[in-house]
């Protein structure tokens, strides 16, 4: 039975374990959204992991739900990026980007005055929307969120071409793939809950128009990145951001059968809700794998002998960790020798410098 250090092919890349690193927002992103020498070395850092996901990095100046986040849309940000890839390939690891829209999970500060994005301007759950700032004090804190607005056709259609830019500059910026973010309640994750899209378009009402937001972003972005090195985040029961899907069940039948018929390099089923201890991944699977046969990354808060486990035969192919990936950067050496991990710090977590980010000892500076 296969473990977490076989090799595993997502696509064309090839893996050399089944250990990822999660996406993790870390909001460390120079001004701009462009990377800096710091993200390149805590990315190095984590470069033993099969395969590393990179934080969400915003499409577009038009996306914003965590202040300093970093961007993919113009030459800087590329030139940014081009640090952290190169970094990460000198210690032989591999690196894909996730690209984010976080359509009406914003504010207008952060999104330079203008209205939040979304399906429908459905509004009535503000308070349930999280959306970050860096306040003068240097603490990294929850701000309100703006009401949105509904997106005309011609605004999906630019947005979709936003995905299909943005997926080409991370190729010119030496990733090996991109992942498309459509989980955790996020633009693509919007269109998909009837309740967030009460659109009446082709972009609204049946299942097929609810999710063709995703057919036409992987088809523009299948014009500069082959599927094969493309990944999908999905989250179906997903509490967070309140995309409130009454019937999650049928809809990722939807988004399972699209995967396949694309393709794509893996799909990444995140159980958001485990961290709020109401854990999904047995409903999540049941929901996704009798109509998808593809790689698949399970990401749920998962201990390295559960991860086991899962690959040894329930459906998964490879597993994501995140927080111990943030406090361990040599994740895949402690696992392979039982430990000992260090403790995640929470300060640090979001924004500021080296603290939290890049000081966490590897083994040898633990033993020492």
């Amino acid at each position: 039975m296969p473990s977490v250090f076989e090799p595993l092919k997502v696509g064309d890349v090839a893996i050399r374990n089944r250990i990822i690193m999660s996406p993790l927002t870390r909001c460390r992103a120079g001004e701009g959204g462009v990377p800096v020498p710091i993200n390149a070395r805590y990315y190095a850092q984590r470069a033993s992991a099969g395969l590393i996901i990179s934080e969400a990095t915003n499409i577009s100046a038009r996306s914003c739900a965590f202040e300093y986040a970093p961007g993919i849309w113009n030459d800087d940000q590329v030139d940014g990026w081009r640090l952290v890839t190169d970094a990460v390939h000198k210690e032989g690891g591999r690196i894909f980007l996730q690209l984010w829209h976080c359509g009406r999970v914003g504010a207008e500060g952060l999104l330079g005055g203008q209205q939040p994005l979304s399906p429908s301007g459905v509004n009535d759950d503000l308070d349930a929307l999280q959306v970050y700032g860096l306040l003068r004090n240097g603490n990294y804190v929850r701000i309100a969120a703006t009401p949105s607005r509904a997106m005309s056709l011609k605004e999906i259609h630019e947005t979709v071409e936003e995905y299909r830019v943005a997926a080409r500059n991370a190729i010119d910026a030496g990733f090996d793939g991109v992942e498309v973010h459509a989980a955790n309640g996020y633009l693509p994750h919007q269109f998909f809950s009837p309740t967030i899209n009460t659109r009446t378009d082709e972009y609204g009402g049946s299942t097929d128009n609810r999710t063709r937001i995703l057919r036409d972003v992987l088809d523009a972005i299948g014009t500069v990145v082959p599927m094969r090195k493309v990944g999908v985040r999905i989250s179906p029961t997903a509490g967070y951001n309140n995309v409130r899907d009454p019937h999650p069940a049928d809809t990722y039948k939807r988004v399972a059968q699209i995967l396949l018929e694309y393709e794509v390099a893996y799909t990444h089923i995140c159980d958001i809700n485990a961290w709020t201890g109401s854990p999904d991944l047995p409903e999540l699977l049941r929901m996704v794998r009798p109509h998808y046969s593809g790689p698949i990354i399970a990401n749920a808060g998962i201990t390295p002998e559960a991860a086991e486990e899962l690959i040894a035969g329930k459906g998964v192919d490879a597993v994501a960790f995140g927080r111990m990936f943030l406090a361990n950067p040599d994740l895949p050496a402690r696992i392979a020798q039982g430990g000992p991990y260090n403790d995640l710090r929470y300060v640090g977590l979001y924004g500021g410098g080296e603290m939290g980010y890049t000081d966490y000892p590897v083994l040898e500076e633990r033993a020492a």
